[in-house]
Formats: structure tokens, C-alpha cells, sequence
């Protein structure tokens, strides 16, 4: 069995996996200011495939997109969400669990990645899922 990159194992993301990573949050950056609708779309697609990604894997996606994108490592939960959830697919042939959500008191929306049934990276929010784009049942 093929054991999964870690980022943080070293401390730093290798300059050699930081083209890719900068390719997914331009895509995710942009895929972003798309209709919700066209966002899952497009997920949905990428997916196709797909094993399920493992807990380890997301987690070493969602830290590789934060370390080069300071827009992703602060409020950038969509851009963030989606381009962890890419860079699974790109690196390990998986797909996270991708969920977007929204909190009535007080009101906020979020969106994150999920692998072996918890949040990647996220505090328990008492979010309500609204779009969920889990792993292909078809891998």
C-alpha cells in the first residue's frame, strides 16, 4: 500500500508540488464566483471516478492549499473548500466529501471537506448542509 504525501512531515510544502496546488486555487478562486448550481456541477464531474479520500489525504490537501494562499488560510471557506477537495482528486485519485451549509443563529454559511465521516481542519459549527457532493458511488 502506497503510503499518502503529508505536507507537514517536512514542515513546508516542496517547491516541486507548489505549481499544482497554485493551479487549484486559481481554478477554485474562480469556480467560486460561479452559481452555486455550476459549483456543484463541476464537482460532480471531478469526482467522477473517485475513490473516497482518506482523513490523512484531506488533511494534507486542505494544509497544502492553506500554505500557499493567504486568502484560503483566513475567511476563504468556499475557494478553500473546493480547491482542497481538487487537489485530492489531482494528488491521491480521491474525493472528499464536499459540503457547503448554513447556521440560522447567528447566520452564517460555510462550506468545508469531510473525509471518513468528520470535518478536515473545521470546528463543529452546527451547520445545516445545503449542497453535499460526496464521493462517486461508481469508483
Amino acid at each position: 500500500m502506497r503510503v499518502p504525501f503529508v505536507p507537514e512531515a517536512r514542515g513546508r510544502l516542496r517547491w516541486r508540488r507548489r505549481p499544482a496546488v497554485r493551479v487549484m486555487v486559481a481554478v477554485a478562486h474562480v469556480l467560486a464566483r460561479r452559481p452555486p448550481a455550476r459549483i456543484r456541477d463541476v464537482l460532480v464531474l471531478a469526482r467522477r471516478g473517485a475513490r473516497p479520500a482518506t482523513a490523512a489525504q484531506a488533511e494534507a490537501a486542505r494544509a497544502a492549499v492553506v500554505s500557499v494562499s493567504l486568502s484560503c488560510a483566513g475567511e476563504g471557506c468556499l475557494p478553500r473548500s473546493i480547491a482542497a477537495a481538487l487537489l485530492c482528486r489531482w494528488w491521491f485519485g480521491t474525493w472528499p466529501t464536499w459540503r457547503t451549509g448554513v447556521r440560522l443563529h447567528p447566520f452564517s454559511a460555510h462550506a468545508w471537506i469531510e473525509a471518513e465521516g468528520r470535518p478536515i481542519g473545521e470546528p463543529a459549527g452546527g451547520y445545516q448542509a445545503t449542497i453535499t457532493v460526496p464521493p462517486s458511488p461508481h469508483y
